[in-house]
């Protein structure tokens, strides 16, 4: 069985045996006409007035967008968004929560010259302390909510974002757009913080009760935000859904439709779970690449084996925490007990605790072209070269999840 996974830009052929269970989302046919979908949407709102009601003439308008590390279509996306907003002062602000500043080139691949021409384009940064002012202060730790302050000065702010399932947060999109997406460091390593990862209600696809999701929408609503503008995609990266409106309603909303197409029941644990992160931008480093992994976590038995193809262009990768994180302890365990000390908070620990959980329970073999096979062994992984044959080596019952992250499968209640 010939099944091509993505990654990075194009495509990587791994040759299963025909036993393979073959695990896919949904397919949901993209909108025909995306263009009318979004203006539809726009003026149309889920529990809120238009923008037209919303945005008085000549109003400093702020627009929170994802980053390079998500596939949201921003081309597509912004420029309906900003027709709707004819006399504003718009200024685009790049989420980027604790990741690093995109280059030129990737503001030109996400935004496009028009809208670099005729917005202000500021990128967040979490370990600036003087960019960020404080709303409030987290209800259960006392922690401030600090977020970057030149949005919060803003006459109107707008969230965008790409609604799918996620690794701990239940659900990208909407509220993760104000935080972590424009938080400080020091918010953020709450939100993170090894006991809400810990928490067994951060996981995929839940949000009531999970406290990581929680603790993101207290945050957002302290931001007072006017208006959201999500959509969800299918694996051509076609828009397939637009929600906009008030941000908790709107967000829920896009929560349900991409909860009913990309979260897929199975009904046993396999021995081999092969996977991909979904090719660039989301496999772009091996950090992005932990999310395929914890997908086929789900459904990987205890002692079994995950085969991921993420080619890492920009390899670990060398910004951020992450490669220290996983140099400074000898394994899984270690890491683990470290991290449950009560003192202990780094940027990027989450990462690395989602990764250790996921390896006390199963081996990890990574293909990855933009990382070296020494730098993988030290991140505790498995270089692998040949897919196909390490399938067949390791034996037993395989699954194949194609597009990693944009399919979440679980154990049927009838099963679990």
């Amino acid at each position: 069985m010939i099944v091509r996974l993505p990654y990075g830009r194009g495509e990587l052929d791994a040759d299963l045996p025909d036993h393979t269970v073959v695990v896919e989302s949904i397919y949901t046919p993209g909108i025909l006409d995306e263009a009318e979908a979004l203006l539809f949407a726009l003026n149309n709102p889920i529990g809120s007035p238009s923008l037209s009601e919303l945005v008085p003439a000549g109003a400093r308008v702020g627009i929170s967008v994802c980053d390079i590390t998500r596939p949201f279509p921003a081309r597509r996306v912004l420029p309906l968004l900003i027709s709707c907003l004819p006399s504003a002062e718009i200024t685009i602000f790049v989420a980027t929560g604790t990741h690093r500043a995109c280059t030129d080139v990737e503001l030109e691949e996400m935004l496009g010259r028009d809208i670099q021409k005729a917005c202000r384009v500021l990128q967040h940064d979490a370990f600036d302390y003087g960019q960020h002012a404080e709303v409030g202060r987290l209800s259960d730790t006392g922690t401030p909510a600090m977020l970057q302050s030149d949005f919060i000065e803003q006459d109107v702010r707008i969230t965008t974002g790409f609604i799918e399932p996620h690794f701990f947060a239940g659900f990208s999109g909407g509220p993760k757009m104000v935080a972590p997406g424009l938080g400080s460091i020091e918010t953020v390593l709450d939100l993170h913080s090894a006991t809400r990862i810990g928490h067994p209600q951060a996981k995929w696809g839940v949000i009531e009760g999970n406290p990581v999701h929680d603790a993101i929408r207290e945050v957002a609503k302290m931001a007072d935000i006017t208006f959201n503008l999500d959509v969800t995609l299918n694996r051509n990266r076609e828009i397939t859904g637009v929600f906009a409106g008030e941000l908790f309603a709107s967000h829920a909303a896009g929560c349900a439709f991409a909860r009913s197409t990309a979260m897929i029941a199975v009904d046993r644990m396999y021995d081999v779970v092969v996977t991909s992160n979904n090719g660039y931008p989301l496999d772009q480093n091996l950090y992005q690449s932990i999310k395929g992994i914890s997908a086929a976590a789900q459904i990987v038995r205890q002692g079994g084996a995950i085969v991921i193809a993420a080619e890492c262009s920009d390899g670990m990768p060398n910004h951020g925490q992450y490669r220290a994180l996983l140099n400074d302890a000898r394994g899984p365990i270690e890491f683990l007990t470290r991290v449950a000390q009560p003192d202990f908070a780094s940027h990027d620990q989450w990462q690395v605790q989602v990764q250790a959980e996921i390896q006390r329970k199963a081996r990890v073999y990574v293909r990855a072209e933009g990382v070296r096979e020494a730098e993988l062994r030290s991140a505790w992984f498995e270089p692998v070269d040949d897919i196909g044959r390490l399938v067949r080596q390791l034996g037993g019952s395989v699954a194949v999840i194609p597009d990693g992250p944009m399919t979440i499968p679980y154990l049927s209640k009838s099963r679990s």
